[in-house]
């Protein structure tokens, strides 16, 4: 609802002896009852005060009651519409609810009947926001540049939606190829610097005696080759955000000159004597253990509690479940239509493949594997024979189906199917004979399971299921052990 602590419910009825009956229903409700005989009025008064439900006449003086129906279904879809009318019959309804209607209630009708139907469609409205704030907030499925919504990743999403509006430094660790400049980007993204320069430095990519001159830049003859004057990342990133990629790469002495940078804001050029001040939000990044470097002396520790105010630490591909799927699909839609290829989706072989196997190059490996896949193969669908390289080589698993139900019970596996029995059987032998749906579905599952060598993630993709679908039954079929233990 919208907030206020009485609903506010607009009620649109041109027979004001009808109107006043229905608002005596409802004398004793918490609502707050605004009513319009009108549709020109209904929508004027829409438009001034949103209402947390409208109680809504098919049949107006001024226009049919559908065309209101139909613009709060455009314009705002949270609010819930009943509709009333005397005219009631099946197509109405359908046509109702297929243009939005929260329910649909037939004149007459008992004040029972009218205060369940709005108590359930506002209960209802409020349980569709929760379940729409957990998805954006919660459990979204991406966020700035990330493709997933395990629960790794959602952990990550709330960090850097908190950090962004900081200028504390953030440091982001993770294995090569997880997303560390994605990450940098989405900070910039979500901070008050949104429209402010990113200027991002691999510190491992340039050589060491020119890192500082890309970092502070340069003045004329500073030394051999600098034929003029050259701004460095700092000044480039004035009033933005500097990314350090890879900073445990950076020598001692100059690891002392960015403390310094840190601390004062300010630095001179190489070769230069001018103190220049800039406004910049550090955000670092490695692939390293930073403590790990510290301990080893090859990172200050005095700069390392400088940059480590914000931790993030992105995790590796193997660890986020069925993101592997979704960011896979996301690569293979985008090189399907840029090398112009029919490829839709993977088949299950593929997808068991592509969730059993470890991501040593994480996101990066994926993507290029994508486009490898797409650049020399088409069709609808990508199948395990098109993987190439390290996933070509793994065993693909299949799934051979339990033997027959029956036989579990200790039947004969070639007995006749009951249909085949000329006399019709019993409801006992029947028992026998027939096993709980429930049971063959735990018995399948963990027969999937353990034919993928107890990988819950390859048994999920070839079965069709997500990875928590199987955590969950497994949960609750431990519970029913233990219950049927414990009586």
């Amino acid at each position: 609802m919208s907030g206020r602590s009485r609903p506010h419910i607009l009620l649109v009825e041109d027979t004001p002896t009808l109107a006043r009956s229905y608002i005596q229903f409802l004398r004793d409700e918490p609502y707050d009852i605004h009513h319009v005989e009108l549709g020109k009025d209904a929508l004027q008064s829409i438009a001034e005060k949103r209402p947390d439900a409208i109680l809504l006449d098919l049949r107006l003086p001024d226009m049919d009651g559908m065309e209101i129906l139909r613009h709060v279904s455009e314009t705002d879809g949270g609010v819930p519409v009943i509709v009333i009318t005397a005219h009631g019959s099946v197509q109405t309804a359908v046509t109702a609810m297929r243009l939005g209607a929260a329910d649909f209630i037939v004149k007459p009708f008992s004040a029972d009947r009218l205060k369940v139907t709005i108590k359930n469609v506002l209960e209802t409205n409020k349980l569709r926001e929760i379940v729409d704030t957990y998805r954006e907030e919660i459990d979204r499925g991406g966020f700035e540049g990330f493709v997933g919504s395990s629960l790794p990743m959602q952990a990550v999403y709330r960090i850097v939606e908190a950090a962004a509006s900081s200028k504390a430094t953030v440091f982001i660790t993770g294995e090569s190829g997880t997303g560390k400049e994605v990450c940098a980007e989405a900070i910039k993204n979500r901070s008050p610097r949104k429209t402010g320069p990113f200027v991002a430095i691999n510190c491992a990519a340039i050589p060491h005696d020119l890192m500082e001159s890309e970092i502070f830049g340069h003045v004329k003859g500073a030394f051999t080759g600098a034929l003029g004057e050259r701004e460095g990342a700092a000044h480039m990133a004035n009033g933005g955000t500097l990314f350090l990629d890879e900073v445990c790469e950076m020598d001692l002495d100059l690891q002392a000159k960015l403390l310094r940078f840190i601390q004062t804001e300010t630095f001179k050029k190489v070769g230069g004597s001018n103190m220049e001040k800039v406004d910049v939000r550090l955000v670092c990044a490695t692939n390293r253990e930073p403590m790990e470097e510290v301990k080893a002396g090859r990172f200050r520790e005095d700069l390392y509690y400088r940059l480590h105010v914000i931790p993030v630490h992105l995790p590796p591909l193997r660890d986020r479940e069925d993101d592997i799927l979704k960011i896979a699909e996301m690569f293979l839609q985008m090189y399907a239509e840029r090398e112009n290829r029919k490829f839709r989706s993977f088949d299950p072989a593929a997808a068991a493949v592509l969730m059993s196997y470890e991501w040593p190059g994480n996101v990066r490996e994926l993507q290029n594997i994508v486009q490898n896949i797409v650049v020399l193969n088409d069709g609808e669908k990508v199948t395990a024979e098109m993987l190439p390289g390290p996933l070509a080589h793994l065993d693909r698993p299949q799934i051979v189906a339990p033997a027959p139900a029956a036989a579990l019970n200790g039947g004969p596996v070639d007995a006749e199917p009951v249909g085949a029995v000329s006399d019709k059987p019993t409801v006992r032998e029947l028992s026998d004979q027939i096993r709980p749906l429930s049971d063959v579905e735990r018995e399948y599952i963990e027969h999937a399971i353990e034919r993928c060598n107890g990988n819950v993630r390859t048994a999920a993709a070839l079965l069709g299921i997500a990875p928590q679908t199987i955590y969950r039954k497994r949960t609750a079929w431990e519970e029913e052990d233990m219950a049927k233990a414990s009586a």
